[in-house]
């Protein structure tokens, strides 16, 4: 016997055409490369949207065609998610700043129909149009008057909208159907596409959208710095027209300055972004002694947040930092470190020791660790294993790939992490940065936190080195702050008392600025391949 309740499928198109009833008056505010700011409501996004949508039907994208935009957050972008995604085609975000080889890889292996940009990513695309042969279409994001030096071929997305009516009626399909495409950074090797559904996006915008998650509500001033095209900035577009939040929209600035100006003048109350983006924050408000008036939370996620970025946050600046934890494959939310009601009477300590953790499942993931052999181990927060996921917004495998990716339905997640009896979850390594000292597993996340804790340091990365009694040490890689000293012994005398002797960093390297990905995150495989040869002093810490 079957329940007695309607049956509606969970359409990307439902969030906008909910938002646009119910919270339709709501500002959306967006930062352009030209002042001053630009400004409308969620119904006139909506209208937009359904505008853009017919334009795209007249260039001839069908159910399940890929489009592609090369593009910062702003309100157009805004309107492309829904568009795209909404028709039935798939919204293919792809990140500008990727090796140029990387992105006609990424084009071609998705078979882009269109790719819509921002002009900031002209030469990126004046260079890829060439090797790119199966695009039709090149749109750029912007007024005519902007393109007065284009080529002839590109069109004009203002001029595409121009010539449309906003009467497009969403069409109704089967909530598995492909809705966007992203791609990993491929940092091992080919990037990889995560295909994911309509049903599994508006899943992740309510499991997100909950008080133990993002908690947020229509009475929310949202900042995505994360880019929207990095893992759809975090379902951020999707859960805020959920809710009806205000959206404020950076765009490529995501300088201190820049980010501060923008928080204040739009009273932004939550935003969300990667360790670095909110480090070069910090230090530029305490340069200027400056504070937050309505800023009530940041959600850190990409790479582990330092116990003393949450620390500096909430003790300095009455701001709640929230570390999450997810992946591409996860579209991307798995993990988030919200407290439990134990915690209400625990002290500064226990509650930091928590936060630091990548954090607790949603509603609709699961996680468990298994060991070498693919035996689950115990949540002791000890026992250190190899992560496993599955749930509501979990691949089951690559765009293009013959096989599953799943082991007995679980995806590996390319994690080593323990779970403690809570449920809380901490990643001691990725399984490829994991340094094996004489058979004993070294954390790099642990010593990079502990050093970027020392008041010099602006940010470090630890690397193992080869050893020929240990096998592998550690190697403390350091950027230093401006203007700031500290020596080698130093450092590693910060160490002491932090963590176990025979982990201590064996040598410290200092650098004028560490290597990153295209998302933010410190690049692991350029600093092994630049310190593979390092020798360390003779005797080890």
């Amino acid at each position: 016997m079957f329940g007695l309740i309607q049956d509606q499928p969970l359409l990307i198109s439902s969030l906008i055409l909910h938002a646009d009833r119910h919270h339709g008056a709501t500002e959306i505010v967006s930062r352009l490369a030209n002042p001053p700011l630009h400004r409308y409501t969620i119904r006139a996004a909506h209208s937009r949207a359904k505008k853009l949508a017919n334009a795209l039907t007249r260039l001839g994208i069908e159910e399940g065609d890929r489009v592609a935009t090369l593009a910062w957050n702003s309100y157009r972008h805004l309107e492309f998610y829904y568009a795209v995604s909404g028709m039935g085609a798939v919204c293919h975000t792809i990140n500008p700043r990727l090796f140029h080889e990387q992105i006609v890889y990424i084009v071609n292996h998705a078979e882009d129909k269109a790719v819509f940009f921002d002009l900031a990513c002209r030469q990126v695309v004046e260079k890829l149009r060439p090797l790119c042969p199966n695009v039709a279409h090149w749109v750029a994001m912007d007024e005519r008057g902007a393109l007065a030096d284009a080529p002839a071929a590109w069109r004009c997305y203002e001029e595409l909208l121009a010539a449309e009516r906003d009467d497009f009626a969403w069409p109704v399909f089967d909530e598995r159907l492909a809705s966007s495409l992203c791609y990993t950074s491929g940092t091992t090797g080919e990037p990889k596409g995560a295909l994911y559904q309509h049903r599994s996006a508006v899943l992740h915008s309510y499991g997100t959208a909950l008080p133990d998650c993002l908690n947020l509500s229509a009475r929310d001033v949202i900042c995505p710095v994360v880019p929207m095209f990095h893992v759809n900035a975090w379902g951020l577009p999707y859960s805020a027209m959920l809710v009806g939040a205000k959206l404020v929209f950076p765009g490529a600035a995501l300088d201190g300055k820049s980010l501060y100006e923008l928080f204040e003048a739009e009273q932004v109350t939550m935003s969300a972004g990667v360790p670095t983006v909110w480090f070069g924050l910090l230090n530029y408000m305490a340069e200027q002694r400056l504070k937050f008036s309505s800023l009530k939370r940041l959600v850190i996620g990409g790479s582990a947040c330092p116990p003393s970025m949450i620390e500096r946050l909430e003790g300095d600046y009455g701001v709640e930092a929230v570390h999450a934890w997810g992946m591409t494959e996860m579209s991307p939310i798995g993990t988030f470190a919200q407290l439990k009601g134990k915690h209400r009477d625990a002290d500064a300590a226990a509650l930091l020791a928590v936060k630091a953790t990548q954090g607790r499942v949603i509603p609709g993931i699961d996680l468990k660790i298994v060991d070498g052999a693919g035996k689950e181990l115990p949540w002791d927060g000890t026992s250190a294993g190899d992560l496993m996921a599955r749930g509501w917004w979990v691949t089951t495998g690559y765009f293009k790939a013959e096989a599953s990716s799943l082991r007995d339905g679980w995806f590996p997640t390319g994690d080593v992490a323990t779970i403690d009896a809570d449920g809380y979850m901490h990643i001691t390594d990725r399984s490829k940065d994991v340094i094996k000292s004489g058979g004993e597993w070294i954390s790099s996340i642990e010593l990079e936190n502990i050093a970027v804790g020392h008041p010099a340091v602006a940010e470090a990365a630890v690397v193992g080195v080869p050893h020929p009694k240990w096998g592998e040490r550690p190697l403390l890689v350091v950027q230093l702050k401006a203007g700031a000293r500290v020596t080698r012994d130093e450092l590693l005398a910060f160490y002491c008392g932090k963590t176990a002797a025979w982990r201590i960093p064996s040598d410290v390297v200092f650098v004028d600025a560490l290597p990153h990905t295209a998302t933010g995150k410190l690049l692991k495989t350029e600093l092994r391949r630049r310190y593979a040869n390092y020798r360390l002093p003779a005797a080890p810490t």
